[in-house]
């Protein structure tokens, strides 16, 4: 009996320390806000600290490959969204592959973007800024937080589907870029409705359209582009992901945890509060989710000819 138990005994419980979310962005974005929103409840649930730890850099890339190389024993887990999906066809010399290194976890929210401008462009509504960008084709600047991140892709679809001519500024995190719009350096950035609400109200900047087909009912009074370019369309989602060698009933528990928080009255008053919407599916359906959006991004990248900078 002792050498049958020996074994089962020997396995380490789980969580035995504290769970890091590496978020391969900087501070202020959508995949920070939602793994930080992530962390308190997370935490309750499994009873160990989750700490979130920030690893910019590469369009996401070098944290990214930093969760996909981490030792599969559940205690790393990675924020990640479309910029993931869209890395695979963008950034070829990544050191990783998304859906071989890591594994699907759990969904947490869905967002529109929104495109804002400095008070000082001298467009009014989302018609006289498209008439601005036609008038003077190369003159402005949008800002974004790395080549294939929602905010990027964005920016340039909206290049590709309108006939219009923006010129790309990149910074290392949506921190930064947001940073740069306030100040007037940069005049333009498409951003997660949740981080700029808040600089819509308070008139630091214009809001001129949302990106989902209709209107958003954060920002009501706003048109979709959508409504001036027919069929744009381009929302931000952000999930979790692990080693892919993670144990299932690991995987499993997190999955069903993270559920239940963002199913949850609070977790869906949390997302109301913050301009998104929880996105609840099962591992099965969450792992088709992202491979229908890395084959619909790289149809973007190749349509739109676009290169990682």
């Amino acid at each position: 009996m002792a050498a049958l138990a020996g074994p089962a005994a020997a396995q380490p419980a789980w969580p035995s320390r504290p769970i890091r979310i590496i978020v391969p962005f900087g501070l202020g974005g959508a995949a920070d806000v939602a793994a930080r929103f992530m962390a308190e409840p997370l935490s309750q649930a499994l009873q160990v600290p989750v700490v979130i730890e920030n690893r910019p850099g590469a369009g996401g890339t070098i944290g990214t490959d930093l969760a996909a190389k981490a030792p599969p024993d559940g205690h790393t887990l990675v924020a990640l969204g479309n910029t993931a999906a869209v890395n695979e066809t963008l950034q070829p010399q990544r050191g990783y592959v998304l859906l071989r290194d890591l594994t699907p976890v759990a969904p947490i929210n869905i967002a529109n973007n929104v495109l804002v401008v400095h008070p000082a462009v001298p467009a009014r509504d989302l018609g006289e800024f498209l008439a601005l960008l036609r008038r003077e084709p190369g003159r402005w600047n949008y800002a974004h937080s790395g080549p294939g991140t929602p905010y990027h892709l964005a920016g340039e679809m909206l290049k590709h589907m309108a006939g219009v001519d923006m010129v790309a500024v990149s910074f290392r995190g949506s921190n930064e870029a947001r940073t740069a719009v306030l100040a007037g350096q940069v005049p333009i950035m498409f951003d997660g409705i949740p981080t700029m609400i808040p600089q819509i109200e308070a008139g630091r900047v214009r809001g001129l359209a949302t990106t989902a087909l209709q209107r958003d009912p954060a920002l009501p009074a706003l048109p979709a582009v959508a409504e001036a370019v027919p069929g744009f369309e381009y929302p931000i989602w952000i999930g979790l992901m692990m080693p892919a060698a993670t144990p299932r009933p690991i995987v499993a528990r997190l999955h069903g945890e993270i559920t239940r928080i963002m199913d949850g009255e609070a977790g869906r008053a949390a997302m109301a509060r913050m301009g998104a919407r929880p996105l609840v599916m099962s591992l099965s359906d969450y792992d088709a989710y992202i491979r229908r959006d890395i084959e619909t991004l790289a149809g973007l990248v190749r349509s739109a000819n676009l290169r990682a900078e």
